[in-house]
């Protein structure tokens, strides 16, 4: 990224004090971690170029990846990864994005991008390419896995067009609540603690139905 990026006050003061805090050492770790060049690869075939009719251009690519990526780190709804670029000066440097002379990705933009990578298939690459990354870097030891899922919970009132629930989400009993969403199961390095492998359920599938799904066949224990 540029290093020409113009700072406005806040984003001085975080630059140049003394104690970085926890998510700026993260920022700056990911930043060296991520294969940036592979992701724009995977990205840029399918992503909206200028129209012909003229409007608004697109914001760049390698901006609206960068803000993909911190509302999955942060797990941040669109609304709120909107206004967390407006309030957080490490999270607009990090995105590239001058709040002085440029324009912030609103909610719709950022659900546009989201939903543009779930229609190709993309989110699946992108964490397949990380994994490897990390494991050429030797981070992912492989010995052993630690298999866990947990409920994501969605409102069961939410229907579609035709007043109908998701197909995909169901009701689950958790002790003595019930739950209406989906399951997530993820399979985890022992050593590292990096997740490896993540299977998405309707939330009544018991997590022992997708464990031979989350194993990579290389451990000693799980």
């Amino acid at each position: 990224m540029s290093g020409s990026l113009q700072l406005g006050f806040s984003d001085y003061e975080q630059v140049y004090a003394k104690k970085k805090t926890r998510r700026q050492i993260f920022l700056e770790e990911m930043e060296d971690t991520i294969p940036w060049d592979d992701f724009h690869a995977l990205i840029r075939p399918v992503y909206h170029q200028l129209s012909a009719k003229g409007g608004s251009p697109p914001f760049p690519l390698e901006v609206m990846l960068r803000i993909h990526l911190l509302q999955q780190w942060f797990t941040l709804s669109d609304p709120l990864m909107e206004e967390m670029l407006i309030d957080t000066p490490c999270f607009r440097r990090f995105a590239g994005i001058d709040m002085v002379s440029e324009r912030i990705p609103d909610e719709t933009t950022i659900l546009n991008f989201r939903h543009l990578l779930e229609e190709h298939g993309i989110g699946e690459q992108i964490f397949e390419a990380v994994k490897q990354t990390i494991k050429d870097q030797g981070a992912l030891l492989q010995e052993g896995t630690i298999l866990d899922a947990t409920i994501i919970h969605a409102p069961s009132s939410t229907k579609n067009k035709k007043g109908e629930r998701d197909p995909e989400m169901h009701s689950e009993a958790k002790g003595n609540q019930w739950f209406f969403g989906m399951r997530c199961h993820i399979g985890v390095d022992a050593a590292s603690g990096l997740v490896h492998s993540v299977v998405s359920t309707a939330a009544n599938v018991h997590e022992l139905n997708t464990a031979a799904e989350r194993l990579h066949g290389e451990e000693k224990v799980v």
